[in-house]
């Protein structure tokens, strides 16, 4: 995989150097995507690099990877903070571990609808971007996942049917969550679910019906619960000093194009979000919400780890939320 991601990289930049007097050449960009193309993230990604090349007229050319061919999760905030890919995007808590504000989204019942997530993304947004600027990184836009729901192989109907369950998890918070559900947390990526499930590594789940349907859920659970505990979200982000060669005309297309993508991504997550559950029962899941005593367990979960979040996030933490709330 290394020696692939060389070979994309070194040969998308030969590419730039081929045609045209270097004073008149295009500047090209990778982009590291992290979904599959089938996910609608990745074709908002696609999209936004269409409207860039015809914002500039061709000064600036994206060419999109998907699927993580270039950076892993794990890997993308640094790849793009020191320059090895210009631009990608990255599920944003994942990393939490690094400041607490980069997982606010993933606080379990602090937003389970798209309009309290916009209004937490509006409130967290600057503090966030600030953090990345420190480091070289300018922030573009954010795209959201559906709510998370619950797989499972067998149907539950209290908290303690969890207990000693292998639950996957995908980042800091979820792990926590898992663990305050009486569940063991295993961290698995996205693309090894169907395999982590079939060899046993883990008998349930929470992540949303986007990710259920890129994973072909039915194949290896049998149950949905439509808990809407969180919506994540993936954001894009420049390295700094990449955007700042850029001509301030090109820099403006860029901006302009990342405001489309975000308005275009909040969007099509929520026309998504029920066709995309609709698709898991149509493929033979039992959908529907968690039965009540479930319901008022994950409300505890929820106080609690807001609570933690909050001694994590200090003050600034605070401010984001008191915002988000008015």
């Amino acid at each position: 995989m290394k020696l692939n991601r060389r070979f994309l990289l070194s040969t998308w930049a030969a590419v730039a150097c081929l045609g045209l007097p270097a004073a008149h050449a295009a500047e090209k960009w990778n982009m590291s995507a992290e979904q599959p193309d089938g996910n609608y993230i990745t074709a908002v990604a696609k999209s936004f690099a269409e409207d860039v090349a015809k914002a500039t007229k061709g000064e600036l050319e994206i060419k999109v990877h998907s699927n993580s061919v270039l950076f892993k999760r794990a890997e993308l905030k640094r790849a793009v903070q020191t320059g090895q890919v210009p631009v990608g995007d990255v599920l944003i808590s994942v990393l939490g571990n690094e400041d607490p504000m980069y997982e606010v989204d993933a606080v379990p019942l602090l937003a389970r609808d798209f309009d309290s997530a916009w209004k937490l993304w509006q409130a967290s947004r600057p503090a966030i971007e600030q953090r990345l600027a420190k480091q070289g990184i300018k922030l573009l836009y954010s795209v959201p996942w559906p709510p998370q729901g619950i797989y499972t192989k067998m149907p539950v109907k209290a908290m303690a049917d969890f207990k000693g369950l292998k639950f996957r998890a995908y980042n800091a918070a979820t792990s926590r969550l898992v663990e305050l559900m009486g569940a063991s947390p295993t961290t698995v990526n996205s693309g090894d679910v169907p395999q982590a499930f079939g060899t046993g590594l883990i008998e349930a789940m929470i992540t949303s019906p986007a990710t259920g349907v890129d994973s072909q859920a039915w194949d290896f659970s049998k149950y949905y619960y439509d808990v809407q505990a969180f919506i994540p979200k993936n954001v894009t982000m420049v390295n700094a000093r990449a955007f700042n060669r850029l001509s301030p005309a090109a820099q403006k297309a860029v901006l302009d194009a990342a405001a489309a993508a975000e308005k275009r991504g909040w969007d099509e997550a929520r026309q998504q979000t029920s066709a995309l559950t609709q698709t898991l029962a149509k493929n033979g899941m039992v959908v529907g919400k968690a039965p009540a005593a479930i319901e008022t367990e994950l409300e505890k979960i929820g106080a609690t780890m807001a609570d933690e979040w909050l001694k994590k996030a200090g003050s600034d933490g605070k401010a984001v939320l008191d915002k988000a709330r008015r």
